[in-house]
């Protein structure tokens, strides 16, 4: 029988053999170096292995395909510059076999949907172009001429530009990125979305307005000098795992961690350098200093508290505020101040969830340091109130002058390894007309200024009709998105489907009424063109600027880099119309970064400055205190309570990732650091809560959602307790996607709400 797409896009229910222990209080250790080995040598050629650590995230190497996370400006670990999940990702990356025709041939796009998001990823690099048509079963071969040729079809016999869109992922290098948009500009939509749309895009808005730009203000050394960090809505030892390399530092130099997130999570407790044997003998390095148990979206409760205490003392002491800040350097203090007043501490306390001893640990770390960093990442972002969240905490550094000195400042830390990069040189749907107007200017075309289509408005057009042709530029889309059966559906409608891509993955299995899988060149590999192998740049959390250049041979004959990828779509589809000669470009990345230079702010000398071999700092206003905002200076904010309760029965539950697992890429089957091994359909809960409603540890329930009338359901998660707040739950995306409503995103950024999400548990 033939699947419907929702079928094709749920992650198969069948369960695994569970098994659970104590979750550790110890991080990283023996047991990532372990993890790391046991990866490269089950999914790696040795010398591959070998090769490719003593390169990744090097001066003259290449850039992990992983994480954001800046790498050191000065030296680097011989011992290797990267981290378990580092590796894991390499492993993806660099597997030791391939998929090409014969492949498709043996399984149906049926067969395959049967397979597990694991099983999908580990079935070897894409090998050769593959075209699904219409009405076929199977993938079949295809040239990549014919393959341009098609796309260039369909884009062409649209009514309006407007009816395709273009998504990217955050893997994305700049070159690549940069002509992407320059040929969806010329072509002539701004349809744009991109993965920043489910993450930071609430960071990004939020900072803008707040501070003058969407970008966090620390360094790497800023950490290392910072009084005092708070990690707030971020698991780092698994998404991140370097960054402990840092907090590490910031304890040795004498300052403080506090972590604030409704899970205790083994990296913000203890961290054991495994680069260090002392450390391996010894035990490893204490953390956090306070672990503050933050109910689900209680943040701006908390901060809010803190700051009703801070003024407080203020009123009484006059000492805690940096009034010499404030008076040069800030708007709305006033304004701010009297809203602040409008609220009552107990209500905000008990809205956190926080126990008045807890807080008060919290709050004397707060109070008696200046220097203080908030980093953060999707616990604060994916919330409807998200701007509000990340709004208060900029509050919060503002009344402390903890903005633009060394030690302290902003670190939204960005997840995918180039999604910052991707957005400074244009992947954009609402580029601002400054950059729209160098477009122009460069190009002599004039790019429609009209804001295009962000990743929930483009699963709506599509659902709707009104997009016929779907491009993702890397990425699993239909594994990211909320709302799988909706979003599923709105992929079905599309007349064209493509995905360019390292490896299968879910979304090559929902696919329009016809649909094209591009195979490209990972990181890893060698990038041959007319004028040599090629060097591509990337951006990180910090505003760093870096060269990668693959040093593996590629993996097949017949694979393209993105850039040839781009180059060759925008050369069949606009022919004599363009103004651009696109060959050129896939022949030289260096005639790119020239023109990055011309068009894109702090790229001067863009060629010359990537020689550098630690790269080059981007500017920053914020660092040196200038805020490029309407009123000229850092602006304080209202944030109101999020209104919204749960009604009898429900939980909110929050997505979140495994510590096999980098946003959709699944490594593996276990949540080592959570005490959870061999399953993924799980849902973690408070153990009051289990015993309300009669639920047994491993029992197997049903979950669902309402919102707006409409009910979701995800069925068979086994049942696992753990120390969560009562009336909140966890568990694992993309299997919960489905529950978390399309209508449900943060206001203004539209990020989807994945995080807060209101559920019922319904045994069998």
């Amino acid at each position: 029988m033939h699947k419907t797409a929702q079928q094709k896009a749920s992650t198969p229910q069948e369960f695994k053999d569970l098994r659970t222990t104590k979750p550790p209080t110890n991080s990283v250790g023996l047991g990532a170096v372990k993890a790391a080995i046991k990866h490269a040598k089950t999914y790696m050629n040795t010398s591959d292995a070998v090769k490719l650590s003593l390169k990744i995230n090097q001066k003259g190497g290449f850039d992990c395909p992983g994480c954001a996370w800046p790498d050191p400006d000065d030296e680097r670990s011989s011992l290797g510059e990267y981290c378990e999940n580092g590796m894991k990702a390499i492993a993806e990356e660099a597997q030791n076999k391939t998929i090409g025709v014969d492949f498709f041939k043996q399984f149906s796009v049926d067969q395959l949907s049967k397979m597990s998001d694991f099983e999908l990823g580990k079935s070897g690099r894409l090998a050769k172009p593959m075209h699904l048509p219409k009405g076929a079963s199977h993938y079949q071969p295809i040239s990549w001429s014919d393959a341009f040729k098609k796309v260039a079809q369909h884009l062409n016999a649209l009514q309006s530009p407007d009816e395709a869109t273009f998504y990217t992922s955050g893997r994305t290098t700049n070159e690549a990125a940069f002509l992407y948009q320059l040929f969806v500009r010329e072509f002539g939509t701004t349809n744009l979305p991109d993965c920043s749309n489910m993450c930071h895009e609430a960071s990004g808005n939020a900072l803008s307005e707040t501070l003058g730009i969407g970008k966090g203000s620390v360094t790497l050394d800023d950490l290392y000098k910072a009084e005092l960090v708070i990690v707030v809505g971020q698991n780092p030892a698994t998404n991140h795992p370097r960054m402990l390399s840092a907090l590490e530092k910031t304890k040795q130099n004498g300052g403080k961690i506090l972590a604030i997130n409704p899970l205790p999570e083994a990296g913000l407790i203890k961290f054991t350098n495994p680069q260090k044997p002392l450390k391996l003998i010894t035990g490893g390095t204490k953390l956090s200093d306070v672990f503050v148990p933050v109910t689900i979206n209680g943040d701006v409760a908390f901060f809010k508290a803190v700051l009703l205490k801070l003024l407080e003392k203020e009123e009484s002491t006059g000492r805690v505020f940096d009034k010499a800040f404030i008076n040069e350097y800030t708007n709305g203090y006033s304004t701010f101040i009297s809203d602040l007043k409008t609220y009552n501490f107990n209500d905000c306390l008990e809205a956190s969830g926080v126990s008045k001893a807890i807080f008060d640990q919290a709050f004397k770390l707060i109070l008696n340091n200046n220097k203080i960093i908030v980093c953060w990442a999707m616990g604060l972002t994916q919330h409807e109130n998200a701007i509000d969240n990340i709004r208060e905490i900029v509050n919060l550094l503002l009344v402390k002058g903890s903005i633009g000195k060394p030690g302290a400042g902003t670190c939204p830390v960005r997840g995918h390894s180039n999604v910052q990069g991707d957005r400074t040189v244009g992947i954009w749907e609402a580029a601002p007309k400054a950059f729209l107007n160098k477009i122009e200017a460069k190009y002599g075309f004039k790019p429609k200024i009209e804001h295009g289509l962000t990743v929930i408005e483009s699963i709506k057009a599509m659902y709707e009709g009104k997009i016929k042709v779907f491009f993702g530029l890397g990425g699993n889309f239909i594994s990211a998105v909320p709302d799988t059966a909706y979003s599923a559906q709105a992929m079905a409608n599309c007349d064209l489907t493509v995905h360019v891509s390292t490896k299968l993955n879910r979304s090559h299995l929902v696919t329009g009424k016809e649909a094209l899988i591009f195979p490209c060149l990972g990181r890893s590999e060698k990038d041959y063109q007319k004028t040599g192998i090629q060097t591509q740049s990337v951006e990180n959390s910090m505003g760093v600027v870096s060269s990668t250049k693959g040093i593996l041979e590629p993996c097949s004959e017949h694979l393209l880099s993105e850039v040839a990828v781009v180059c060759g779509i925008a050369h069949a589809t606009l022919k004599e119309r363009t103004k651009i000669n696109w060959l050129a470009y896939k022949d030289d990345y260096a005639l790119v970064r020239d023109d990055i230079a011309e068009v894109v702010n702090g790229f001067k000398d863009y060629n010359s400055k990537l020689k550098q071999p630690a790269g080059f700092y981007l500017p920053n206003g914020p660092r040196e205190r200038k805020f490029k905002t309407k009123t000229g200076k850092a602006n304080f904010t209202k944030n109101k309570l999020p209104k919204w309760k749960l009604k009898k029965g429900e939980l909110v539950m929050m997505t979140i990732r495994s510590h096999d697992q980098f946003n959709t890429t699944i490594y593996g089957l276990d949540d080592r650091y959570r005490g959870v091994f061999n399953e993924r359909r799980v849902i973690f809960m408070n153990r009051e809560d289990m015993k309300l409603r009669g639920l047994k540890e491993r029992q197997v329930v049903n979950l669902k959602s309402e919102f707006n009338s409409t009910i979701r359901k995800a069925n068979n998660f086994k049942v696992i307790g753990y120390d969560i707040p009562k009336n909140c739950c966890a568990t694992y995306f993309p299997e919960t996607n489905v529950l978390v409503p399309l209508g449900s995103f943060a206001h203004t950024a539209k990020t989807p709400a994945s995080k807060s999400v209101r559920i019922t548990v319904e045994t069998i």
